[in-house]
């Protein structure tokens, strides 16, 4: 697959910065430490593409997602959709507009749905208070029509089930029918099939690669599996300890890894015709770094082979390696 070429992002980050403000270890006189999640973060989503964010656990895809969601108010940056800013609205209209046209699609499926209500009731809940659909006749037919896209059929005996008489698959399916019909045109996908069945995954991302090229849909692909996001998305982010690693087109990154990181993750992916004794190897396994506002350097010198005094005292410039491809290491 081939980067979009839109002029006009729908979504766009610009220089995202994330700090939290954690207790320090020994018990609650010890004070508390700045900890930074996000460390310029700038992206650019599209209608009808999907971008991929990888990393271990820990990197701050997640915080991404949650900021776009407004749950965190970021530290430095902004978000915008549409050309707005997503965190400083300036009407009542403008903040309900962002929520019909910006949603979510969680990790666990299991949770995702209110156990209490049917998934009749959840499809026309959307439609009456976005759409203004009132007529019986007209949600029956919209409501079948979206849960035949999803690929819940027959239509009329799966809407008058309840989550718990649905499996994973259809869970996630029935919650990704409520996006489509609250209308979103920019989605944000917390590892959407990582907590299904490996048989039913492959149906997801199927419908979601539809949505996306279908009607449009810009996606903003999280996961921990590099081979899905090749599959499913466009271009590609590596995050590492909250900072952009590489990024750019996905057939690039993915084929020819530039960053030690980056080469890292694909090695560490199943292959059957890679040769065992040619995988990369790191510094001594340590947890993630923890990264704070008066960190310097290369956050990934701590496990990088390559690593040199420059890389603990300099953060490396992002290097344009290949058009729209780019790289943060001070020795490609």
């Amino acid at each position: 697959m081939t980067a979009v070429t839109t002029a006009t992002p729908i979504f766009e980050a610009k220089n995202i910065v994330m700090d939290f403000t954690v207790q320090k270890s020994g018990g609650m006189f010890a004070g508390t430490k700045t900890l930074r999640a996000l460390n310029d973060v700038s992206f650019q989503m599209f209608p009808g593409e999907s971008l991929a964010v990888v990393g271990e656990s820990g990197c701050g895809k997640s915080t991404l997602c949650r900021i776009a969601m407004r749950v965190h108010e970021p530290t430095g940056g902004r978000m915008t959709y549409a050309g707005k800013d997503v965190h400083n609205f300036a009407s009542k209209q403008d903040y309900r507009n962002y929520r019909e046209k910006v949603q979510m699609i969680f990790q666990d499926p299991f949770s995702s749905l209110n156990p209490l209500h049917s998934i009749e009731y959840t499809l026309s809940r959307p439609l009456k208070l976005y759409h203004g659909m009132k007529n019986k006749q007209e949600l029956d037919a919209k409501i079948n029509e979206i849960m035949e896209t999803v690929g819940l059929i027959p239509a009329v005996e799966q809407k008058k089930k309840y989550p718990h008489q649905l499996s994973g698959g259809q869970k996630q399916r029935a919650f990704i029918g409520k996006v489509l019909a609250i209308g979103a045109d920019v989605i944000f996908a917390d590892e959407p099939t990582s907590m299904l069945d490996v048989s039913i995954r492959l149906g997801v991302l199927n419908l979601m690669n539809k949505m996306k090229f279908e009607n449009k849909k810009s996606f903003l692909y999280i996961t921990h599996d590099i081979a899905t996001a090749r599959y499913f998305s466009e271009r590609i982010i590596v995050l590492y300890c909250g900072h952009m690693v590489e990024w750019g087109d996905v057939n690039k990154v993915v084929k020819e890894p530039a960053h030690p990181y980056t080469q890292l993750l694909i090695s560490a992916a199943p292959d059957p015709e890679r040769d065992r004794l040619v995988e990369l190897k790191e510094k001594g396994r340590s947890e993630i770094q923890q990264w704070t506002p008066e960190s310097k350097g290369c956050p990934f010198a701590p496990r990088c082979l390559r690593a040199t005094q420059l890389c603990y005292e300099q953060m490396p410039e992002a290097v344009e390696v290949d058009p729209g491809r780019f790289v943060r290491c001070n020795h490609l």
